[in-house]
């Protein structure tokens, strides 16, 4: 069956790896959404949110975290898994800081593509 619309998401591969590190941060963490950032080079990082009295963070910001951390310059792409209001995730605001036209993709846990 093939989908159409703003609403599916048919990811090329380099994103469908993306998208199963989200999960895949996602599951491990136990948490309802996860992340994963694809750096200018082709390394990817993943992320689940944090929840400590201490520190907050989603899971799109660990991900930049992390591949920022470790030496990224910018991004190809971006996914988020199962986030309620990714609008308003500030993830999404840490990664356009780095790389201003970096495509973010937010996904339902089944995998399609939330309209924002």
């Amino acid at each position: 069956m093939t989908h159409t619309g703003p609403e599916f998401f048919e990811p090329s591969a380099e994103d469908a790896k993306l998208v199963t590190l989200a999960r895949g941060a996602m599951a491990r963490a136990g948490s309802g959404h996860g992340a994963a950032v694809r750096d200018l080079d082709g390394r990817t990082y993943a992320g689940a949110p944090v929840a400590l009295a201490s520190l907050t963070l989603t899971g799109l910001q660990v991900a930049v975290a992390t591949a920022i951390s470790s030496g990224a310059e910018g991004f190809e792409a971006a996914v988020v898994v199962g986030a309620a209001d990714a609008a308003a995730d500030p993830g999404v605001d840490a990664a356009r800081e780095v790389s201003p036209s970096v495509t973010v993709h937010v996904l339902d846990r089944s995998g399609t593509a939330v309209v924002r």
